[in-house]
Formats: C-alpha cells, sequence, structure tokens
C-alpha cells in the first residue's frame, strides 16, 4: 500500500524532524526598529494582569524582511514594554507575518498574536521606508534617511511575554487556564545604522495602534540581526482576569465562536 499521508509517523521519523530544526544555521533579517515613549495611563490600559508596566512607557516597532532561503518572510511587531517578577520585556500587541507558516507555530507554541499581514522594508539610497499594513491600512509606517552607522552591540537576551490560551467550545471563556510564557530571544547584531525620520501611526479599527500616541521619540534604527528563541511557562494565571483582554488576538472577538452552518457536514 502507498504510504498514506494523513497517517501516523514513526517514532524515527519525528526524532529525524526534531533533529533538523535543532540544526537550523543562523537566518539574518534585515529590518527597522523604531522605539517612543508614550502615554504611561495607555500602556497601562493595555496590559493584562499579571503584567506591570515598565519604568518608561515605551513602544516597539519591529519591521523586518527575513532572508528564508526560498521563503523570503515579512516579520513585525508592535510592543509595549512591561514587567512580570523582576523580569523586564515587551509585551506584543500584534504581530503581522506575511505567510501562515511562521503565524501557526508562534501562535500554537508560544502563544504570540500573530496574524496575516503584509510587511513592508524599503531602502533606497540613504532614504528608508518600513510599514505594518493590514485590510489596506498602513497601520505603522516609519519613514525617514540613515545619518550615521552606530556601533554593534554585544549578543543581547531579549524576552516577551505571551498569553496562550484555547478560546472555551461553548463559548464561556477558555476550556482551561491560561498560561504566562516568557520567550528569550538571543540577539547578534552584525549591522546597525541610526535614522533620522518619523513615525506616523493611523487608525485602524482591526490593528487600533494609533491608541499610542508618539509623545517623543527615543530612536529609530536600521539594522541586520539574527535570533533564536526558547520559550517557558511561568505560571498559570485567572481567566476572569485575561478574558476582557482577548479582543486583543483577533480582528473580531465572535470569530472564536464561527462553526459550520448547521447541516453542513
Amino acid at each position: 500500500m502507498a504510504r498514506v499521508r494523513y497517517g501516523a509517523r514513526t517514532e524515527a521519523e519525528i526524532a529525524a524532524s526534531r533533529e533538523k530544526s535543532s540544526k537550523l544555521p543562523d537566518i539574518w533579517s534585515t529590518g527597522v526598529v523604531a522605539v517612543w515613549e508614550t502615554d504611561p495611563d495607555v500602556v497601562a490600559a493595555v496590559l493584562p494582569p499579571p503584567l506591570k508596566p515598565a519604568e518608561r512607557p515605551l513602544v516597539r516597532a519591529n519591521i523586518s524582511k527575513v532572508d528564508l532561503p526560498g521563503y523570503p518572510l515579512g516579520a513585525g511587531s508592535v510592543a509595549v514594554a512591561a514587567h512580570h517578577d523582576g523580569v523586564e520585556g515587551w509585551y506584543p500587541l500584534v504581530m503581522p507575518m506575511t505567510h501562515e507558516r511562521a503565524l501557526t507555530g508562534g501562535r500554537e507554541v508560544f502563544g504570540e498574536p500573530k496574524k496575516l499581514g503584509e510587511v513592508t522594508v524599503e531602502r533606497d539610497g540613504l532614504v528608508v521606508r518600513a510599514a505594518l499594513v493590514r485590510h489596506g491600512i498602513a497601520f505603522v509606517e516609519v519613514r525617514g534617511a540613515v545619518d550615521r552607522p552606530l556601533p554593534l552591540p554585544e549578543p543581547t537576551h531579549k524576552t516577551d511575554f505571551y498569553f496562550k490560551f484555547l478560546p472555551a467550545v461553548d463559548g464561556s471563556g477558555f476550556d482551561t487556564d491560561p498560561v504566562l510564557v516568557h520567550c528569550v530571544r538571543n540577539e547578534k547584531v552584525r549591522k546597525l545604522e541610526h535614522v533620522t525620520g518619523d513615525i506616523v501611526l493611523r487608525e485602524s479599527m482591526f490593528d487600533p495602534v494609533a491608541d499610542l500616541p508618539v509623545r517623543r521619540i527615543v530612536e529609530i534604527t536600521l539594522g541586520e540581526k539574527t535570533t533564536d528563541q526558547k520559550g517557558r511557562v511561568v505560571e498559570r494565571v485567572s481567566a476572569r482576569a485575561l478574558l476582557p483582554y482577548i479582543h486583543q488576538r483577533y480582528d473580531d472577538p465572535m470569530q472564536i465562536l464561527d462553526g459550520p452552518p448547521e447541516g453542513s457536514l
């Protein structure tokens, strides 16, 4: 009988797949990172407990093109500075990805708030433009010009906070208590340049980043970097406390209740 591809894989095949994933070479991305100060009460409003605002009310937009062989990827995120249990990090509100492959793994394994979208990173001489686009709206756009090289930072560790959960089958909340994930990224930079420019936030009902106004630009950079990441569950969190924030994950929170029309199966 021919191989049935939906059939179970052998333990050897599963092990080989894991080994292949563990030996991936460094994958480099080229991208813009824009950091700005916003209103402290806004940052506090978007953080689900037990996350707390960081000392400075910072927002960070990452907009990158990733050099995956034969599979170029656009990847972005908009996050606010936060801390948890003595750990400083970032809480991403939205993470547009141009391909489903990057979206599904991050959402299902780590709880990342990834959504399909368009990601643009362009450079023409010294002029740089980068944007995150969904539903035809460039809800974040960074524009400027490279004015000087920057010294390369030492390899560093950065932490992102995610909430991993499964909406309940009956629509009443969650199937099990959500968990808080600390995702540690090991980052190496091989090129870094300073950009003088501006950050434009456009109104979008689906990605309301415009609610995090730019009060002061801290820094805009263009760089080439590679990262790997490892996550761990640090604690279970209150379903009741997280439920008011579930809309952050979806364009329409009611879509989690969508199912096939009655009699269609």
